[in-house]
């Protein structure tokens, strides 16, 4: 019949742009967001299934009958299963445990073998849904492993689709791309596409407070990731599949701000969008805030609201979880301390220096800033103790290869709640705003806090 493809694939892709009208009032830049989630299988990584599988048909990986495996949070999983169920492939995938019901849900009605893996080890853990896919995929015979999160494909695909895609749409005229980043191949596959036809296109990163990128990007540092509830961005280590010199700035925002404006999208845009397209939207909104100019932004909406009901959109879960109401934040806590003035070192500072210094304030960690308190790291009394007692420096040497990154990064506005888990993993937290260390809190402050706020 006339107009009619021959199968669901044909129809991914060319989805509609609409400028944000009541969530972004009052800002000098236009906000327009991409609707990915109008994909047929429900977001943005459909276009990236898609090429997984057509780059393993081509290199022979991939027979007629054999199996897809991949690691997912949902939405990758998704896209592949529609394409094995067109094309006649089976599916098994490893998912972290913190995903929604529904994603699960979602890849079993697709007839695809789902496992569940712990989301708070590391990725390398045997127990990790990273680590379970790899070895699926091993002993599997006919079996091809994805990889999203480690093949160029991934890059290339929206360098493909999405990024000719956004320049003819907007006719070249947007300023800047918003996208939050997960195994980071959207926003840097298709960024590298816009930045060739117009080089002043700005590409910002939006990633949650827990994950490792934003401290990589600010600070050039490996810090430690953290539990955090929005699915489908942010990492705990950095994938190939991103290209970070294609970025130009990262916001970093947490779970409560991407779940409130999630649900302001649908209540006062109509856009029935999922968390980590609440994400990205704050994300925006904070750039566009803090840049103050006339610019046209573009936000990919990667997936939808049916995905998350029982999570985002649920006010028990959210309250289950820290997430609804009010409980102070950070900028709160750092004005209950008025008075007590943070104490920093610097990279070139001498051990005997440092140790001085925290004798002096009675304090057992600094953290270590550079020009523009830029952030470094921090350097406690214990590894200062060891160096010098293993006899491996002196005195006078300078701290600089003993700094080290068992913190955890915040911002002013985190909640209080949030910071409660963050530091039952880290040290310290160092709070940080346009890119300089603002204060710190340590598990006492936090006590102090509560005490006086119960």
């Amino acid at each position: 019949m006339k107009g009619a493809r021959q199968t669901v694939l044909e129809v991914v892709g060319e989805t509609p742009l609409v400028k944000l009208q009541r969530v972004s009032a009052g800002l000098a830049a236009e906000i327009f967001v991409k609707l990915e989630y109008l994909q047929p299988a429900g977001s943005m990584k459909d276009r990236l299934a898609i090429h997984l599988v057509d780059e393993a048909v081509e290199s022979g990986r991939l027979e007629a009958g054999g199996t897809i495996i991949e690691a997912t949070s949902g939405n990758t999983g998704a896209g592949l299963a529609m394409v094995a169920a067109v094309r006649g492939y089976k599916c098994v995938f490893a998912m972290p445990d913190k995903v929604s019901y529904e994603k699960v849900a979602t890849l079993r009605a697709w007839g695809a073998r789902v496992i569940l893996c712990p989301s708070s080890v590391d990725p390398e853990d045997p127990r990790s849904h990273f680590s379970l896919a790899r070895k699926l995929a091993a002993e599997t015979p006919g079996a091809v492993l994805a990889n999203q999160y480690f093949t160029a494909a991934n890059a290339r695909s929206y360098y493909r689709t999405l990024g000719p895609e956004l320049f003819s749409q907007t006719g070249g005229e947007l300023d800047a791309l918003v996208a939050g980043i997960g195994t980071g191949g959207t926003l840097t596959g298709a960024g590298r596409y816009l930045k060739e036809h117009k080089p002043a296109c700005q590409l910002v990163a939006v990633d949650p407070v827990g994950s490792v990128y934003y401290d990589k990007f600010r600070s050039g540092r490996d810090t430690r990731a953290f539990a955090y509830r929005v699915e489908g961005i942010g990492e705990e280590f950095h994938p190939p599949s991103m290209d970070p010199k294609l970025i130009d700035e990262m916001v970093r925002v947490d779970d409560r701000e991407c779940f409130a404006m999630a649900r302001d999208l649908l209540r006062l845009e109509g856009l029935f969008c999922g968390g980590s397209s609440g994400a990205a939207v704050a994300g925006a909104i904070k750039y566009a805030r803090a840049r103050d100019r006339k610019e046209n932004i573009v936000v990919l909406l990667p997936d939808s609201a049916s995905r998350y009901l029982s999570t985002v959109f649920n006010d028990e879960w959210l309250r289950d979880n820290g997430l609804l109401g009010g409980d102070g934040t950070v900028r709160d806590l750092l004005e209950s301390k008025s008075g007590r003035t943070t104490i920093t070192a610097r990279p070139d500072d001498t051990v005997r220096h440092v140790v001085q210094t925290m004798k002096q304030h009675g304090i057992s960690q600094l953290p270590v800033v550079g020009d523009n308190d830029r952030l470094f790291g921090i350097i406690a009394e214990v590894d200062v103790l060891r160096h010098l007692v293993t006899g491996e420096g002196h005195f006078d040497g300078t701290i600089e290869h003993l700094i080290e990154s068992d913190y955890a990064s915040v911002t002013p506005e985190t909640r209080v709640d949030l910071l409660q888990s963050v530091l039952a993993e880290a040290k310290i937290a160092l709070v940080t705003e346009d890119r300089k260390l603002v204060g710190l809190i340590t598990k006492i402050d936090l006590i102090d806090y509560l005490s006086r706020h119960p």
